[in-house]
């Protein structure tokens, strides 16, 4: 997804913000004839993220040699979370994309919305360029709302990437959906309300500043179809992806959840594990003598076998429900449009999916 369109995993995220002292020394230093912008005092990152969350504030050479091992061990635990979390999520076929519309999921970057930074007087897009950027400054008289500039550190491409506000320059850097809101429509968004359209919209979760070119590459694709570039932070990707579509109750599709798998099992996650088959005995049971009967022997009528049940319909034959209680006894419901026993009778919101 474009910036203009518009794993539960704790994703750390980078809040920057200016300090009681700064921006009193601004105002005194500025007096009424204030720059155009200005500077959020902001710490460096890390330079090697890995694929973990980065650190916002200044470490020493040891504390980040530390840090950078506790990333690396923590790795395997969100791969293993989001795999175990991919197990709960339903295996469907993607819907069809009939009746998508952008503003289905409400106003570009509202702020009446009810998930992090909601309501907070800045709009979603300035939230996440504030979050995701270093060395940011403001447009004035914003109340260090508008990002007017700042450095990214792009965890798709891991490329350095200077972002300046402007007609021309602002796409550099665009606002990425990591669950594309057309990928979610057709994976169950259509039975969300608007309100949990618009949170899913703008959820911080769900929102990464990206490299503009990558994100227009990646386009409404899931994961089995794109990853990013950059391989150290597909994990974390992938885990985001399942995060948020276990929150607005998504689905995923078959190959999309085989995807999923291959990516965070090559970053040492653990597949849930299944009951084990019970043992056979390693012992014989001791044999017991029969028991000479003294009574003259029963004979036993046998019993007539039950009628067997009526056969399935010959491969190719056509399939028919008079309703959708006839669909849901014979196992189908939900059918999606071309699927056999489909018919728009029983699709009644025409959204492709029968007997929902």
């Amino acid at each position: 997804m474009t910036d203009q369109q518009v794993p539960r995993f704790s994703f750390p995220t980078a809040r920057l913000g200016v300090s009681a002292a700064a921006a009193l020394a601004a105002v005194l230093i500025a007096g009424c004839d204030a720059p155009s912008t200005t500077t959020a005092s902001s710490p460096s990152a890390v330079a090697d993220r890995g694929d973990i969350a980065w650190s916002s504030t200044p470490e020493s050479s040891a504390a980040a040699a530390t840090s950078t091992t506790s990333r690396a061990a923590d790795l395997p635990r969100l791969a293993t979370n989001a795999l175990s979390t991919l197990e709960r999520l339903p295996v469907k076929g993607r819907a069809p994309k009939t009746g998508y519309d952008r503003a289905l999921f409400g106003q570009p970057w509202t702020d009446d919305v009810s998930v992090d930074g909601g309501h907070n007087g800045c709009d979603t897009r300035n939230d996440i360029l504030r979050r995701d950027l270093t060395d940011v400054t403001y447009k004035t008289k914003t109340r260090d709302c508008v990002v007017a500039s700042g450095t990214l550190r792009d965890v798709y491409t891991n490329k350095t990437i200077a972002f300046q506000r402007g007609a021309a320059t602002s796409s550099a850097v665009q606002i990425d959906h990591v669950v594309a809101l057309s990928d979610a429509w057709q994976k169950g968004a259509q039975q969300l309300s608007t309100e949990e359209r618009t949170d899913l919209a703008n959820d911080p979760r769900n929102l990464q500043a990206v490299d503009g070119p990558t994100n227009q590459r990646k386009s409404d694709s899931d994961a089995a179809s794109w990853l990013p570039p950059n391989r150290s932070y597909r994990c974390t990707y992938v885990a985001r992806q399942i995060d948020v579509k276990a929150s607005y109750r998504l689905w995923v599709t078959a190959a999309e959840k085989s995807a999923m798998q291959q990516v965070l099992s090559g970053c040492g996650g653990d597949a849930p594990s299944t009951p084990s088959a019970v043992p056979e005995p390693t012992t014989q049971p001791q044999r017991q003598e029969p028991v000479t009967a003294t009574r003259a022997p029963i004979v036993q009528t046998p019993t007539p076998a039950p009628p067997a049940p009526p056969a399935p319909p010959a491969a190719g034959a056509d399939v028919f429900y008079a309703n959708c209680a006839a669909a849901r006894a014979a196992g189908a419901a939900p059918i999606l449009a071309g699927q056999p026993g489909y018919s728009r009778k029983l699709d009644r919101d025409g959204d492709g999916i029968a007997c929902e």
